[in-house]
């Protein structure tokens, strides 16, 4: 079999770019210490609303101790619950939220708040929510759960931060 030069030359071309692309990644993931989300905690979704934290009593917003704020959902068809949760502006917040039934997304516009929620683990999402964003905003499911995927959606209220603006 005959494979002509100018072929064997893009041939290799393109392998090299390829090792290239790949080379300057891995460089550039070790020297900023990227890694893949790692909060792997598995949690039985036939009974989040019987028992552990995330029964209908534990749902909504903490203060914790540190002055940061968590925040705890259940994604289910087809609505978050709370439904409506408010937060307060430039304060460290985080979000767990869990799966009722099948995969859903987690997704707040003009904001960095965007997860999968997975059936059978705990979605993990830590933030600051800016000043400029105090205001009412929409949460809304992003990734396709079923027929009333489009009414999908609850309310985040930003609110300034105590003893701010």
């Amino acid at each position: 079999m005959h494979v002509d030069a100018t072929e064997k030359k893009w041939l290799y071309i393109s392998i090299a770019m390829t090792a290239f692309i790949i080379g300057l990644l891995a460089f550039h993931a070790i020297g900023n210490n990227m890694h893949p989300p790692s909060n792997v905690e598995p949690i039985n979704s036939d009974r989040l609303h019987v028992e552990g934290e995330f029964m209908e009593d534990n749902l909504g917003v903490k203060e914790m101790p540190d002055g940061s704020v968590e925040v705890r959902m259940v994604a289910a068809r087809y609505g978050f619950y709370p439904q409506e949760i408010e937060v307060p502006a430039e304060t460290p917040v985080k979000f767990r939220i869990a799966s009722a039934d099948v995969l859903h997304g987690f997704h707040v516009p003009y904001t960095n708040l965007a997860t999968m929620v997975v059936p059978g683990y705990v979605s993990e999402v830590n933030t600051e929510l800016p000043a400029a964003g105090v205001g009412t905003h929409p949460m809304l499911c992003n990734e396709y759960c079923g027929l009333g995927h489009d009414h999908m959606w609850s309310k985040i209220t930003i609110v300034p931060a105590r003893g701010g603006q």
